[in-house]
Formats: structure tokens, sequence, C-alpha cells
């Protein structure tokens, strides 16, 4: 049994990209389908229930869309309302997740720092993570505010965009940090930057990778992987302007012909059904 339906994904913005493009990297064959919640971007410091809102609405329309398993590539909307989501959807559900475990088993001097927003930090399931895989390490979190702008914006180079890194990088770095997360799904665009402030000694990681191979292994054991040998294709929605998200897009995503499609919808309405 194959499935030719799209793997759907959202993000608050365009950073669910850094993840989408790992699962087309591992799985060439599937078809993709990408909604970007430009409109409310960013989602680290909004309130709880605004979050659980917008991400249920968005579920509910790649849903109606065709997706035949949702990924949450957002750290944010994962730690705020991953659980709610797996409740209220019958289909599989892959959430996203500061990489605290390969971060632990990385590190050689015990101390690792986590570069995220204001929500995911304060979540409990940041804090489980810190507990089950964080023995024995010194996790230094850092919230970071403007970082999803910044890629939103386009504008991740620069003396701008370094100056911004190096006020979150310089007090992990100052603890002596040997490896850092990136903690939300935006940020691997800022990897170069972030490399080349922390030096050689340090190592980035994300989650991406691994978010990748839990796409596959769902897939598989779910009999839905779509078993063609021609490239699947991709589409992309978003509840922002696309004359200003779509330049962005096509730079992330490595296509100038990308295409990005509007949709509004009445969140309270969709919602409450």
């Amino acid at each position: 049994m194959s499935s030719l339906k799209p793997i759907g994904f959202f993000d608050s913005g365009v950073g669910g990209l850094s993840v989408m493009k790992e699962v087309r990297r591992l799985l060439p064959a599937e078809n993709l389908l990408y909604f970007a919640d430009s409109a409310y971007c960013p989602y680290g410091e909004k309130p709880l229930e605004v979050i659980r809102d917008r991400v249920f609405s968005i579920c509910d329309f790649l849903v109606d869309k065709g997706a035949k398993i949702l990924v949450l590539a957002c750290n944010t909307a994962s730690v705020a309302v991953l659980d709610d989501v797996r409740k209220r959807f019958s289909i599989q559900v892959v959430g996203t997740e500061p990489a605290v475990k390969p971060a632990a088993a990385a590190t050689k001097n015990g101390r690792v720092g986590v570069l995220a927003t204001q929500v995911t930090l304060a979540g409990d399931r940041f804090n489980s993570l810190v507990e089950r895989f964080g023995e024995g390490v010194e996790v230094c979190a850092q919230a970071c505010h403007g970082l999803v702008d910044m890629v939103e914006s386009g504008c991740w180079e620069g003396p701008e965009a370094e100056a911004l890194l190096r006020s979150y990088l310089d007090p992990l770095l100052a603890r002596g940090v040997d490896t850092i997360i990136l903690g939300c799904t935006h940020y691997p665009f800022l990897r170069p930057v972030v490399e080349r402030i922390a030096g050689s000694g340090v190592s980035v990681i994300d989650s991406g990778e691994a978010i990748a191979r839990q796409v596959a292994r769902v897939l598989e054991r779910n009999s839905l992987l779509s078993g063609g040998t021609a490239p699947g294709g991709e589409s992309f929605f978003t509840s922002g302007d696309p004359g200003y998200v779509e330049p962005v897009m096509r730079l992330l995503w490595g296509d100038p012909e990308l295409v990005v499609r509007q949709e509004k919808f009445d969140c309270n309405r969709r919602c409450e059904e």
C-alpha cells in the first residue's frame, strides 16, 4: 500500500522550510504541502491560546488539502500544543523539539547552549527534554528576540544580523559552551553566521535531519510512503502577503519559480467546529 497524498508542513513563517528541505532530501518522491502563518509570525511571543487556535485552524486547512501526515515544523507550536493536536486529529502528527539529546551526547565539556524562543524555553516539553537527556550536562538557555523576524525579512547576513546574534551568543560562549542547539526552525538559516561567531571549536546542532528520519519512519510504519520513482511536487501557502513572503521562500527553498498562494480563514470559526 502507498499514498500519493502530500505531507503537510506548517510553521509560524518560513522557518519550517529548514525541516521540509531535510524531508525532501530523504524522501524525494513525496509530495509536500507547506503553510507559512506569516500574518501571525512570530509565535514565540504570542499567548498560548492564540498559538493553539492558529495551529488547529492551519491543521484543519492542511487536512482539507489531503495531507496524509502533519509535521509541526515549529518548535514553539510543538512545545505549546503538540499533545492537543494529536488528540484532535486522527492522522499521524510529527512534532519538533530542540536537539537536547544529540547535543548532550556530542558535548565534550558538559556545557550546552540553546538558542530558542521564550515560549519554547518556558514550556514543559523543553524542561522534560532537559530532565531526560541533560543529566550531567549544564544546559544554558538563551531566549532570542528578533531572530525569527530577521529570517522572515530575508536579511540574515550583514552587520545588523551579526550584531544581534552576537548579543545572544556571547553570553553562552562566555560560559564555555562547546555545543549550541538551534532550537527554532528559523535558526538553521542563520547557521553560517552562528558558526562564524562561535568558532571552529563549537558544534552547532539542529533537529532537521532527525525530524526527517522520524517522518520517514512514521510513513513506512503506516504504509503511507508514495512508492513512486518520479520526483514529488511542492505546494506553498501563506496567511500573509505573497508579494512579501514569496521572494524569501524562493531564496530559502532555492527555486526562483516557486509560487506562494495566499489562504486566509476565520480562525475562531474553524477552531470551534
